[in-house]
């Protein structure tokens, strides 16, 4: 038994969209034969995958990729699927249909060798990346910059509005078209929603909406949505029919607008809303999930609504976008909304996600998503930011028009990478469904 193993039949699980009963009827062997296969290393009750077996998965999987390359000839390419008023920039998870998601996700998936640094690849080489933040930003700022950077690109940053000419007054249409003139792609964060969509409409090169406001965070989204794919894979479940519930600012969480919008592209799914009084998720957005068929249950409850989550998405308060007036009114969050161990173990499963957009507040007192969670193997949120990297491989290669080359341009890596990136990283591999 190895990991690549447990990660060839996890990632086909994923891939067919199958449980592990469906699947395990699909290619002909008893569920307690594949729950063997996927047994961690070291298990006593381990064996390996016969290679008939094997070969069999990718015989499937070659077929499954071929139809989908039929449908994505015939849809078009997946760049022009997302456009933005007929521009390749990303601005929204609205531009997403289900279909083009899973086609965004199957470029992740090439990427993962690269993100894991066991594989290069130059496709990028001497494109360079402009990240404009008018904003405070380390982990999405540093996450696209390593991302341009590991198919082959540079990076210039600039974080804060004194670094910028618009603190002289320059319009969002002049700085967006002088940037044009020095990079080929640009992420912007602002903290004015809409504020993107100005610098996208000033440009033809390729803009990612890095976060405006109290308004969007798509490529948040997309890595959040692509985390729980993959570890629903590892579990031997499929998105359609998860109970999934958020739990704090809903009101100014930009990463919960943009997550329950991809959700609600999937079936049948449970969405507990839990939020203190005065930052519930907006109507329009709790109308919109529940017009697509989905259960939305609101409740200021933490122990009524994580009772049976698959998925517990925390969210810290996002006082920055408070009106003056709320700032008065609200001391922030209290200990019945912190979201910790014993509360995890009381009323969910060992088999409940624990995700986090991050940062979270670690401070005593602060009552955001515990440290004493950071030990407990369904903490997802490490494996959740080191998806961000296959992610926004995959949206720079796409909106470049380079997904085709990553293949063949991948070469080995010149260093040895740890096996585990953090010293306390969970076994997660070692979780039995």
């Amino acid at each position: 038994m190895n990991a690549d193993q447990q990660t060839f039949l996890r990632d086909a699980m994923r891939r067919l969209n199958l449980t592990r009963e469906a699947f395990s009827q699909r290619i002909g062997v008893t569920r307690r034969a594949l729950d063997t296969w996927l047994l961690p290393e070291g298990s006593s009750e381990a064996r390996g995958m016969p290679e008939i077996v094997q070969r069999f998965v990718s015989e499937i999987l070659q077929a499954a990729s071929a139809t989908e390359e039929t449908q994505s000839v015939q849809a078009g390419a997946l760049r022009d699927r997302i456009l933005f008023e007929g521009r390749p920039q990303l601005l929204s998870v609205d531009q997403f249909s289900r279909e083009s998601v899973e086609a965004l996700f199957r470029v992740a998936d090439i990427m993962q060798p690269i993100a894991r640094r066991q594989k290069v690849s130059r496709v990028l080489e001497g494109a360079v990346l402009g990240n404009l933040f008018f904003e405070a930003s380390t982990r999405t700022r540093v996450s696209f910059g390593a991302a341009f950077c590991r198919l082959g690109g540079s990076v210039c940053d600039t974080t804060g509005f004194t670094f910028s000419s618009m603190a002289k007054g320059e319009s969002i249409y002049d700085t967006s078209r002088v940037m044009s003139g020095y990079v080929d792609a640009l992420v912007v964060r602002h903290p004015e929603q809409g504020s993107v969509a100005e610098f996208a409409r000033a440009t033809n090169i390729p803009v990612i909406n890095g976060g405006d406001g109290a308004g969007e965070h798509p490529s948040q989204a997309l890595l959040d949505l692509y985390t729980i794919q993959r570890e629903f894979s590892r579990l031997g479940r499929i998105v359609d029919g998860a109970h999934v519930a958020f739990v704090g600012d809903l009101k100014y969480g930009r990463t919960v607008h943009s997550l329950v919008k991809l959700l609600s592209l999937y079936r049948g799914l449970k969405f507990t809303l839990i939020a203190p009084a005065g930052l519930e998720l907006p109507a329009h957005l709790a109308d919109r999930i529940s017009r697509n068929g989905h259960v939305v249950v609101q409740t200021a409850s933490l122990a009524e609504g994580l009772s049976g989550a698959d998925v517990v998405y925390a969210t810290r308060i996002q006082k920055e976008r408070f009106e003056p007036k709320e700032q008065e009114q609200f001391e922030g969050y209290t200990p019945d909304f912190q979201v910790h161990q014993a509360l995890i173990d009381a009323h969910c499963s060992p088999r409940t996600l624990v995700m986090h957009p991050l940062p979270r507040d670690s401070r005593p007192g602060a009552n955001d998503l515990s440290t004493d969670l950071n030990h407990d193997p369904r903490l997802a949120i490490f494996r959740q930011t080191d998806n961000g990297i296959p992610v926004r491989m995959a949206l720079f290669a796409v909106l470049l028009g380079v997904e085709d080359q990553v293949p063949r341009s991948m070469r080995d890596a010149g260093w040895r990478p740890p096996a585990a990136i953090g010293p306390d990283d969970a076994a997660f591999d070692a979780l039995e469904a």
